[in-house]
């Protein structure tokens, strides 16, 4: 098959970083450690490894097959696939969810690339719970200093997504995210050498079976889907800029495990250290901002390694920040026919506005709450409890019984580089299995059950 004109990833490697860039995020720095630490530690992990497997693995390979296929948007690509049908509005949730999702992760990229410089200058180089919660207040609390690094986080993945596929969001990974994994090494040698270390590794990777219960399984079902970048269109986007021999099923496998070794490797920087010192593990989302701090100014070399950390925080913000704005990118460059860096431009100044009411929420907008959540966990709620399950379900239907039989059937054995029975399980797990879980998954969300 001759390739089309469209801009694609030019290396086997640039696809594998750029894709893995993708999954890779801020959900493996802090939400990993921090709902692995919530819920039992190795309990949790052998959940979520086998909820990637079924839920995760099975949607990435068909939306990266569906983008290869259609060289399309992911608003497009339905259209392509089902013209007389009303599976478009799949995509287009998806990027709807892209767009949500961007607007107050960006906030949270925003605050990690705050504390690189809170850091560097040592202001939150402290032991003190009470001046480590006054550093992490007074930025939320002030709304230009909000605003301003979240701006300068859309500026920066914006001028990235200006100069295209292979240009902008290859060159950029093939260098994030190695520097992501030798960052992450470092600070993981420093906290093995730490007393009492085998206490973390012990929480992290020796499972207590009796703490399984269905809570764990449910939270995580819904981080391995999350994790993956499943339900916003991001594989979609990506896998229409993959070369036509590209054996989809193996990269996405490689992915996945590199993504979870990325896991891995951040539980390992941060439970032996937490251990060491006497935290909690169990301190949750705080535990970025203001449990990590305290404990490794508890080590000798505090502050360097407390910049290190949240250098590789930002770093792994970005490959995740690309993949969504490139999302909406492509559906608005193509659907309206527009350059590619006005297009950019538009976007990125439209998802700033979308994004400053979740990033008021912390200071002028405090009082402003829906149903009672504030406009900040709102729209975590509707992309995470909502869009990304909904989108994934409609996505896993469609595999398994609207796709066309023989398209979806070259698709998935890749032209005949997968053996068949690779391609029957991936339909099968999308028929009869993911479903089920994913209906399971947004049920709970919705605080059904």
């Amino acid at each position: 098959m001759a390739e089309p004109s469209r801009d694609l990833f030019v290396s086997r490697l640039g696809m594998l970083a750029a894709t893995l860039g993708s999954s890779v995020g801020l959900g493996n720095i802090w939400k990993f450690p921090a709902l692995t630490g919530e819920h039992g530690g190795a309990s949790f992990l052998l959940v979520y490894v086998l909820s990637t497997l079924v839920v995760g693995l099975p949607l990435m390979i068909a939306e990266l097959l569906i983008g290869r296929s259609t060289r399309a948007n992911a608003y497009k690509a339905f259209k392509q696939l089902t013209p007389h049908r009303a599976w478009w509005a799949g995509g287009g949730l998806g990027i709807a969810a892209a767009a949500t999702i961007l607007s107050f992760y960006s906030d949270v990229a925003g605050w990690v690339f705050a504390y690189i410089l809170k850091a560097a200058q040592g202001t939150v180089h402290t032991q003190d719970p009470a001046i480590a919660g006054e550093a992490f207040s007074s930025l939320i609390s002030n709304p230009w200093e909000s605003l301003f690094w979240q701006w300068i986080v859309l500026g920066v993945t914006g001028a990235i997504i200006l100069r295209g596929a292979s240009g902008g969001i290859e060159k950029a990974t093939r260098v994030l995210i190695p520097l992501l994994f030798l960052l992450l090494l470092v600070v993981c040698v420093r906290s093995l050498t730490l007393p009492n270390a085998g206490e973390g590794l012990r929480f992290l990777f020796m499972p207590d079976f009796s703490r399984i219960d269905g809570s764990i399984v449910l939270m995580a079902m819904g981080l391995a889907f999350f994790k993956m970048s499943i339900g916003f269109g991001c594989m979609i986007t990506y896998g229409s800029y993959f070369r036509a021999d590209t054996h989809v099923p193996l990269l996405a496998t490689r992915v996945m495990v590199c993504d979870l070794l990325v896991s891995l490797l951040a539980g390992i920087a941060v439970f032996p250290a937490v251990f060491s010192f006497g935290f909690e593990p169990t301190a949750g989302t705080s535990l970025l901002f203001l449990t990590i701090p305290a404990v490794f100014a508890s080590m000798p070399g505090g502050q360097l390694f407390t910049t290190l950390f949240f250098v590789l925080s930002a770093v792994a913000s970005m490959g995740a920040m690309l993949s969504l704005l490139e999302v909406a990118v492509a559906w608005f460059s193509e659907t309206f026919r527009l350059s590619r860096p006005r297009a950019t431009v538009l976007m990125t100044g439209a998802i700033m506005l979308l994004g400053a009411p979740a990033t008021l929420s912390t200071s002028v907008l405090s009082e402003w709450t829906v149903f009672g959540l504030s406009l900040f966990d709102l729209y975590d709620f509707l992309s995470s409890n909502l869009m990304l399950p909904l989108d994934g379900l409609l996505l896993s239907l469609f595999v398994g019984y609207v796709w066309n039989r023989s398209e979806a059937w070259n698709a998935l054995t890749n032209g005949g580089m997968l053996h068949p029975f690779y391609a029957r399980s991936i339909l099968f797990l999308c028929r009869y299995i993911t479903p089920i879980l994913i209906a399971i998954i947004l049920l709970n969300g919705l605080k059904v059950f």
